[in-house]
């Protein structure tokens, strides 16, 4: 009999050691992955009754997922944090998301959020120009990559498999002496598109290619760490990405994630951000080491639902330049 009680005692402990979660909850995300885990973690040691399972990929392809499990019915994403503000107006205006009006949002301005709570901008990324330090041009403007000196030597993201890549070229596209003319003179010059900003700060840092348009963060790390490169904010100014947080109308495990919204739109959440190297959109918070200050950010304006608008033609007008990388 003692054997028996001593069993099923062990059996208690080893059951009450094993975290009992109140819910689980799934993330779908276009964070790099180490970013995705330590945003994990931050939350969770918050919410330890809360466990998160994440998925991450590119914007596009995060999007497919979901627009196929929409379809069939089952979508598994309860939460997103995704690269930008337009792909989130287009699931709000195919009622795929929830509003919640989170207490946290008093501490932005209103420009970076759905005013119906449907979705919150979590930072700015804006894209720019990085250069190895080897490369003879050191580049001030949008338009040195189209000069002689920058021939055959120009990489950057498709909008094909990039959410930022395709903010961007929607934002130069609309501004006065760029515009889609800006980019046929990139691609006559030599300059190619394809895969995400990983690869372009790759490409860039080992020599193969000496200018990339790329996201403000990447380079800025890697030039932390001792890699060969710089990042220009160029003259003209640059496209920023929110990477926006929201709620899947059917989410099986709302209130947890509404927990989420509110803890990365919090200062505790957003000093996580602060720290992985990025601008928190939360007012009054510091910038990363390495940045300049943040009046000197010249971040050029982008319409969400006109953006949405001309998508499809802005993919296909991109494709006819560069072809479908």
């Amino acid at each position: 009999m003692k054997t028996i009680v001593s069993a099923a005692a062990l059996l208690a402990v080893s059951l009450f050691a094993i975290p009992a979660y109140a819910a689980n909850l799934v993330l779908y995300t276009s964070q790099p992955n180490e970013d995705a885990q330590a945003t994990v973690d931050g939350f969770m040691a918050a919410n330890p009754d809360i466990k998160v399972d994440w998925v991450r990929d590119g914007t596009p392809k995060i999007m497919a997922k979901l627009q196929a499990e929409i379809q069939s019915g089952n979508p598994v994403a309860d939460v997103l944090l995704i690269a930008d503000m337009v792909t989130l107006e287009r699931l709000k205006e195919e009622g795929e998301l929830l509003a919640y009006k989170s207490p946290e949002a008093s501490q932005y301005d209103a420009t970076l959020y759905d005013a119906n709570g449907y979705y919150y901008s979590t930072k700015l990324i804006t894209t720019g120009i990085m250069y190895n330090t080897s490369a003879g041009m050191k580049p001030t403007s949008w338009k040195d990559l189209t000069k002689p000196e920058a021939k055959g030597l120009v990489t950057m993201p498709s909008p094909l498999a990039s959410g930022a890549a395709l903010i961007h070229a929607q934002t130069l596209a609309a501004v006065p002496g760029l515009g889609w003319d800006f980019y046929k003179s990139l691609a006559e010059n030599g300059a190619i598109a394809a895969g995400g900003n990983g690869a372009v700060l790759k490409s860039v840092a080992s020599g193969e290619k000496a200018y990339g348009m790329v996201v403000d963060y990447l380079p800025i790390r890697e030039k932390a760490k001792g890699a060969p490169v710089e990042f220009v904010f160029p003259s003209e100014g640059v496209s920023a990405v929110t990477e926006p947080v929201g709620i899947l109308a059917r989410s099986k495990n709302a209130e947890a994630a509404k927990k989420f919204v509110d803890y990365v739109l919090s200062e505790k959440g957003q000093e996580g951000f602060l720290k992985l190297g990025y601008i928190p959109a939360r007012n009054g918070m510091k910038l990363p080491e390495g940045f300049p200050a943040r009046d000197t950010i010249e971040v050029l304006p982008v319409n969400a639902a006109e953006a949405l608008k001309n998508t499809d033609q802005d993919l296909k007008t991109f494709s006819g330049i560069y072809g479908s990388n």
